[in-house]
């Protein structure tokens, strides 16, 4: 009986812990509404694919991979930290189809930040959906 409580209680602990790290996904209407939020929305692509594009206007550049797909995971925490306003700021990120930014997404979650969000589908999302870029 005592164990079937703890065993129960064990399990409740890591459901709350996988909730806890969970990362939200935003389409581009909803990243809009977003706004008056002021979310933090970082671009997370390199530099090169800012330039090739642009980037979604008031976004913040900040590469989370190098060219070859290395992620710079304690650097990058850190210079996110430095862009927040508040600790409980909303954070979005952007990479070029949702893939990077969803990795590092659940980096930040996992790492405390409580409110983390990636865009479904990335910049070629927003492009698809017809809203502006500007030139990083």
């Amino acid at each position: 009986m005592i164990l079937k409580f703890a065993s129960g209680i064990w399990a409740l602990f890591w459901a709350g812990l996988a909730c806890a790290f969970e990362l939200g996904v935003l389409n581009p209407e909803q990243l809009q509404a977003l706004e008056v939020q002021q979310p933090l929305v970082i671009d997370v692509r390199t530099a090169g694919e800012w330039r090739d594009t642009g980037v979604i206007p008031g976004s913040r550049e900040l590469e989370a991979f190098n060219a070859d797909g290395v992620f710079y995971a304690d650097a990058w925490l850190q210079a996110v930290r430095k862009l927040q306003t508040n600790p409980e700021q909303t954070v979005v990120l952007v990479c070029r189809s949702g893939h990077r930014s969803a990795v590092a997404g659940r980096f930040l979650a996992e790492h405390g930040l409580p409110h983390v969000y990636h865009l479904q589908n990335g910049i070629q999302g927003w492009i698809q959906s017809g809203r502006g870029l500007t030139k990083p």
